[in-house]
């Protein structure tokens, strides 16, 4: 386990590479000045574990390409390939992963939340999609959002709402709202929708990372989106992209 780490870790012998010693911009526990760590071609601070984790999160909300979720300059893939020291196993899922992506971008393709099944939308004009898989199992129709992801709730001539709460939501203000800066010195989007229900929250102001839901009362955290937690005990909290769907980005 050890020379794994060590494996991810910057030394002067690592040519071609920015290193500096200064605190990590992606990761806002990770202060400590006697670790290496290289600086990005958008100027910000990181080191491959870091990196790592801000990628995957990307690829997991299916982006094509890599940003830094500090400034949204694009990050090339060799440059990501190589300060976050991918090895070939790594290098393998993440081209598998942009591959996938790639392909759900240009055919239109989603996963039903039913049943996992990959589904393409036969009206663009239509948010509601129909999957006949979970129509035959559980025996009646069973329709979703396109946009949320949800389980559809209005009558079908509703073709742009599907009723689910913070759905029909406006999109310039996730890619457009404002950065603050926590009390721990993480930086975050001032809006962010509920990982559960989708509702837009903006944040208070009070400097906590953590924040409830007023719609479903999920508590989970500005920075990374993830569950509720305490960033005094120092767990690791990757800053999270904006949430924006892949029809709000091309507009």
């Amino acid at each position: 386990m050890t020379e794994n780490n060590d494996l991810k870790k910057f030394t002067p012998f690592d040519k071609d590479i920015k290193l500096v010693s200064k605190p990590n911009d992606l990761d806002p526990f990770d202060k400590d000045l006697s670790i290496l760590r290289a600086e990005l071609s958008c100027g910000h601070v990181t080191d491959p574990e870091a990196l790592i984790s801000c990628c995957k999160a990307q690829l997991d909300y299916g982006k094509t390409e890599f940003k830094c979720p500090l400034c949204e300059e694009e990050w090339p893939y060799d440059e990501v390939r190589k300060l976050a020291k991918l090895t070939i196993e790594e290098q393998s899922s993440f081209e598998e992963q942009l591959g996938t992506n790639t392909v759900k971008k240009k055919v239109d393709f989603r996963e039903c939340p039913g049943c996992g099944t990959l589904i393409e939308r036969s009206d663009d004009s239509n948010l509601n999609v129909r999957c006949s898989v979970c129509t035959v199992k559980t025996g009646k129709a069973y329709e979703f959002c396109w946009q949320c992801m949800r389980e559809w709730k209005e009558p079908q001539l509703q073709a742009d709402r599907c009723g689910n709460a913070g759905c029909f939501i406006d999109q310039k203000l996730l890619r457009e709202c404002l950065m603050i800066t926590l009390e721990n010195g993480a930086q975050c989007p001032k809006i962010r929708k509920c990982p559960s229900c989708g509702m837009l929250i903006e944040h208070d102001n009070t400097g906590c990372n953590n924040m409830e839901c007023p719609e479903c009362e999920n508590t989970f955290c500005f920075i990374c989106l993830k569950p509720e937690h305490n960033y005094y005990n120092f767990l690791p909290c990757t800053l999270a992209p904006r949430q924006l769907n892949t029809e709000s980005e091309s507009e």
